[in-house]
């Protein structure tokens, strides 16, 4: 099971058809929300890692297997939103609330205000679980809190709590559309749109964030064909050759991912990993580097073209828990053209100017990747891509390094953050003569509208993809 999956919870306006709820001592749907959401509060869990194994653990499937997914994704995606309703339900401030009672109060927000659950239904089950798993008395306060709550609807909760539009338009976006501020500001500066000017656009992006993105496979290179993926009910996907959509269900039991053959891959990520491989370059192409490889996608995908051209790959991984993922993911390449080591990409045991293409997939905020991993945004702060910043710096300098005379440097981040993006790769050419921008959109013909001038930028609201960022450069 899946984010993307199919599922009667859906979020929606009251009214509708009301889906029957599952009601009594034993609730395992909510019981795993609540626990997925607790391990992202304290452990600093991924939710799209995390839960699929809960529900596999449990024996969830089916209507459970939904349930338990719309409301995990969904609170985590509109916890914003629901935190400034709660602060006006609560009689001191949320901040006072126990870190056990916050994620009850806000899987019942997000029953009570975006699906089509009953409002007696999602508090009686709510206070249920409560009783389990923080106990009686507890359990009385966040009754008395969700029945504030259900006292009006969404778009009412809205008129209240969010600040006036004409006033303070980043403010009243943070709210209705649940993002940090500093994220909505980020975000407009990385548009170019001006708050003076009512921030359209950046609206429709913060909305994207809050939307179920598709599952998006990648057959991997000599191994799969799209055509294997449309065989098990995927669907092409729009741009990247390799790609295909799932509609529903989940990926792991797909024979080609079960089998290592295909994985699981957004497009944009695809895209730019391909767009390295296009660049012509002079003289030999037989030694790749992918120098942040964790967790192994773009690694598998070029560790296949790389074999196909009779070239091998060399995938760095700082942690050896992540490069041990990155093993499972190149696994039987093409000639088994891909090699793994654990390395310090700041600091690596290979010579300059040894590699004809170089991959840099720099640590970042996660700003290009909020519909998948909601949580990020609360995770990060307005000081948090300045705080990256020397270590993104450093990797785009040691990718340079890295890349002979003549090859070729993909500088990649999953942010569209200004300073984690132009900003680095700008700061760090200003002190080189030995490098030059090579314009990506040639290299991307399957996009057209991929970004202006020599970077390619995707964003979700325009191409329903991660917010990917790429800049090419060449070695002189």
């Amino acid at each position: 099971m899946t984010d993307s999956s199919r599922s009667p919870y859906r979020p929606t306006r009251r009214g509708g058809r009301r889906p029957a709820v599952q009601q009594g001592p034993k609730d395992p749907a909510r019981r795993a929300a609540y626990d997925v959401l607790r391990a992202v509060e304290t452990r600093d869990a991924y939710s799209n890692l995390l839960l699929p194994p809960t529900l596999r653990e449990r024996g969830l499937s089916g209507r459970d297997a939904a349930l338990a997914t719309e409301l995990t994704y969904g609170t985590l995606r509109r916890q914003g939103t629901y935190d400034a309703i709660l602060d006006a339900c609560v009689d001191r401030s949320i901040r006072s609330v126990d870190a056990e009672v916050l994620p009850v109060l806000r899987l019942g927000a997000h029953q009570l205000l975006s699906t089509s659950i009953p409002p007696h239904a999602a508090v009686s089950a709510t206070i249920d679980l409560a009783r389990k798993v923080i106990g009686h008395h507890r359990s009385r306060f966040a009754n008395a809190v969700l029945r504030k709550v259900s006292a009006r609807g969404l778009d009412e909760w809205l008129a209240v709590v969010a600040p006036d539009r004409g006033d303070d338009v980043v403010g009243n976006l943070a709210v209705m559309h649940s993002h940090p501020r500093w994220v909505v500001q980020a975000l407009a500066e990385a548009l170019g749109e001006d708050p003076a000017d009512g921030l359209a656009e950046t609206e429709r992006l913060l909305a994207a964030h809050n939307e179920r993105p598709l599952v998006t496979l990648v057959a991997k290179p000599g191994r799969a064909a799209v055509a294997d993926l449309v065989e098990e009910g995927a669907s092409p996907a729009r741009y990247s050759p390799y790609a295909a959509y799932l509609p529903e269900g989940d990926p792991g039991l797909l024979r080609p991912v079960r089998q290592g053959r295909a994985g699981v891959q957004d497009e944009a990520s695809q895209l730019v990993a391909l767009a390295l491989t296009r660049v012509p370059v002079e003289g030999p192409d037989t030694r790749w580097l992918d120098m942040c490889a964790g967790p192994g996608g773009k690694a598998a995908l070029l560790g296949g073209l790389a074999g196909q051209r009779g070239g091998r790959l060399l995938a760095a991984e700082v942690q050896p828990a992540r490069a041990g993922l990155v093993a499972n993911a190149v696994q039987r390449s093409v000639r088994d053209a891909a090699r793994v080591v654990v390395a310090d990409s700041t600091a690596p045991a290979w010579r300059d100017g040894a590699f004809d293409r170089v991959l840099v997939d720099v640590p970042c905020t996660g700003l290009g990747a909020l519909r998948r991993r909601p949580e990020s945004r609360w995770r990060r702060t307005a000081g948090t891509a300045a705080e990256l910043g020397p270590l993104q710096r450093s990797l785009m300098g040691r990718a340079l390094d890295a890349a002979r005379p003549g090859g070729v440097v993909a500088y990649v981040t999953c942010s569209p953050h200004l300073a984690e993006t132009r900003g680095v790769v700008t700061a760090v050419l200003a002190g080189r003569d030995d490098a030059e921008l090579v314009d990506a959109a040639p290299h991307l013909p399957e996009v057209p509208d991929s970004g202006s001038g020599p970077f390619a930028q995707f964003w979700p609201h325009r191409h329903g993809t991660d917010a990917m960022f790429l800049a090419l450069v060449r070695k002189r």
